[in-house]
Protein backbone atom coordinates (compact mmCIF):
# COMPACT_ATOMS: atom_id res chain seq x y z
CA UNK A 1 0.00 0.00 0.00
CA UNK A 2 0.94 3.78 -0.89
CA UNK A 3 2.13 5.62 1.87
CA UNK A 4 0.77 9.01 2.86
CA UNK A 5 3.41 11.90 3.15
CA UNK A 6 2.12 15.54 3.68
CA UNK A 7 3.70 17.82 1.46
CA UNK A 8 4.40 20.60 4.10
CA UNK A 9 4.58 18.69 6.94
CA UNK A 10 7.50 20.48 7.77
CA UNK A 11 5.61 23.91 7.89
CA UNK A 12 3.55 22.36 10.27
CA UNK A 13 5.81 21.11 12.70
CA UNK A 14 7.28 24.71 12.74
CA UNK A 15 3.66 26.28 13.29
CA UNK A 16 3.35 23.52 15.96
CA UNK A 17 6.58 24.57 17.33
CA UNK A 18 5.63 28.63 17.01
CA UNK A 19 2.20 27.40 18.67
CA UNK A 20 4.12 26.31 21.71
CA UNK A 21 6.64 29.11 21.62
CA UNK A 22 3.70 31.86 21.96
CA UNK A 23 2.25 29.25 24.70
CA UNK A 24 5.11 29.71 26.81
CA UNK A 25 5.17 33.61 26.10
CA UNK A 26 1.71 33.90 27.36
CA UNK A 27 2.33 31.64 30.31
CA UNK A 28 5.54 33.95 31.28
CA UNK A 29 3.04 37.10 30.30
CA UNK A 30 0.47 36.39 32.88
CA UNK A 31 2.68 34.99 35.42
CA UNK A 32 4.42 38.43 35.49
CA UNK A 33 0.96 40.29 35.46
CA UNK A 34 0.00 38.01 38.73
CA UNK A 35 3.48 39.17 39.72
CA UNK A 36 2.20 42.82 39.46
CA UNK A 37 -0.87 42.64 41.09
CA UNK A 38 0.59 41.09 44.07
CA UNK A 39 2.93 43.49 44.53
CA UNK A 40 0.49 45.87 44.42
CA UNK A 41 -1.48 44.66 46.80
CA UNK A 42 1.24 44.40 49.14
CA UNK A 43 2.11 47.95 48.42
CA UNK A 44 -1.41 48.91 48.93
CA UNK A 45 -1.71 46.79 52.44
CA UNK A 46 1.78 48.74 53.52
CA UNK A 47 0.12 51.90 52.59
CA UNK A 48 -2.64 51.01 54.69
CA UNK A 49 -0.89 50.33 57.64
CA UNK A 50 1.09 53.73 57.04
CA UNK A 51 -2.05 55.71 57.18
CA UNK A 52 -3.39 53.57 60.43
CA UNK A 53 0.03 54.45 62.07
CA UNK A 54 -0.71 58.20 61.27
CA UNK A 55 -4.14 57.71 62.26
CA UNK A 56 -2.94 56.38 65.59
CA UNK A 57 0.46 58.95 66.05
CA UNK A 58 -2.20 61.96 64.98
CA UNK A 59 -4.73 61.00 68.12
CA UNK A 60 -1.97 60.68 70.24
CA UNK A 61 0.29 63.42 71.74
CA UNK A 62 1.65 65.67 69.14
CA UNK A 63 5.44 65.13 67.75
CA UNK A 64 5.68 67.18 64.98
CA UNK A 65 8.51 65.37 63.27
CA UNK A 66 7.13 61.65 63.99
CA UNK A 67 3.63 63.19 62.09
CA UNK A 68 5.83 64.25 59.55
CA UNK A 69 7.59 61.22 59.03
CA UNK A 70 4.51 59.29 59.24
CA UNK A 71 2.56 62.04 56.11
CA UNK A 72 6.04 61.76 54.14
CA UNK A 73 5.67 57.73 54.39
CA UNK A 74 1.87 57.74 52.99
CA UNK A 75 3.19 59.95 50.43
CA UNK A 76 5.93 57.72 49.43
CA UNK A 77 3.88 54.71 49.38
CA UNK A 78 0.96 56.34 47.33
CA UNK A 79 3.71 56.80 44.96
CA UNK A 80 4.70 53.52 44.68
CA UNK A 81 1.29 52.03 43.93
CA UNK A 82 0.87 54.57 41.17
CA UNK A 83 3.96 53.45 39.75
CA UNK A 84 2.96 49.49 40.38
CA UNK A 85 -0.31 50.10 39.20
CA UNK A 86 1.49 51.15 35.72
CA UNK A 87 3.40 48.28 35.60
CA UNK A 88 0.06 46.24 36.46
CA UNK A 89 -1.12 48.23 33.25
CA UNK A 90 1.71 47.58 31.37
CA UNK A 91 1.75 43.86 32.12
CA UNK A 92 -1.92 43.40 31.12
CA UNK A 93 -1.03 44.84 27.68
CA UNK A 94 2.01 42.23 27.78
CA UNK A 95 -0.58 39.48 27.94
CA UNK A 96 -2.99 40.65 25.44
CA UNK A 97 -0.64 40.96 22.90
CA UNK A 98 0.96 37.43 23.91
CA UNK A 99 -2.71 35.97 23.79
CA UNK A 100 -3.25 37.43 20.54
CA UNK A 101 0.02 36.21 19.30
CA UNK A 102 -1.59 32.76 20.77
CA UNK A 103 -4.56 32.95 18.71
CA UNK A 104 -2.83 33.93 15.46
CA UNK A 105 -0.67 30.59 15.76
CA UNK A 106 -3.23 28.22 16.26
CA UNK A 107 -5.12 29.77 13.76
CA UNK A 108 -2.12 29.18 11.63
CA UNK A 109 -1.71 25.64 12.98
CA UNK A 110 -5.41 24.54 12.54
CA UNK A 111 -4.98 25.33 9.26
CA UNK A 112 -1.96 23.81 7.99
CA UNK A 113 -3.91 20.98 9.97
CA UNK A 114 -6.88 20.89 7.51
CA UNK A 115 -5.00 20.98 4.62
CA UNK A 116 -3.12 17.86 5.76
CA UNK A 117 -6.64 16.32 6.68
CA UNK A 118 -7.69 17.26 3.32
CA UNK A 119 -4.39 15.54 1.40
CA UNK A 120 -5.00 12.65 3.58
CA UNK A 121 -8.53 12.36 2.61
CA UNK A 122 -7.34 12.75 -1.42
CA UNK A 123 -4.88 10.19 -0.69
CA UNK A 124 -7.32 7.65 0.63
CA UNK A 125 -9.69 8.88 -2.22
CA UNK A 126 -6.93 7.99 -4.74
CA UNK A 127 -5.74 4.49 -2.69
CA UNK A 128 -9.15 3.27 -3.16
CA UNK A 129 -9.75 4.35 -6.99
CA UNK A 130 -6.27 2.44 -7.55
CA UNK A 131 -7.78 -0.65 -5.83
CA UNK A 132 -11.11 -0.56 -8.12
CA UNK A 133 -9.08 -0.12 -10.76
CA UNK A 134 -7.52 -3.51 -9.63
CA UNK A 135 -10.15 -5.39 -8.80
CA UNK A 136 -11.99 -4.37 -11.86
CA UNK A 137 -9.04 -5.25 -14.25
CA UNK A 138 -8.72 -8.40 -12.39
CA UNK A 139 -12.81 -9.23 -12.26
CA UNK A 140 -12.68 -8.24 -16.24
CA UNK A 141 -9.49 -10.78 -16.68
CA UNK A 142 -10.57 -13.54 -14.70
CA UNK A 143 -14.39 -12.81 -16.78
CA UNK A 144 -12.38 -13.01 -19.76
CA UNK A 145 -10.42 -16.23 -19.95
CA UNK A 146 -13.65 -17.86 -19.02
Amino acid sequence: MARFRFKLQNILNMKEKLEEQAKNEYSQANMRLREAEEEEERLKARQADAEAELAKLLSETLDVMKIKQGEDAVEILKVYVRQQHLVVIQCAREVEIAREKLNEAMKERKTFEKLREHAFEDFLKEVNLAEQKEVDELVSYRHGRM
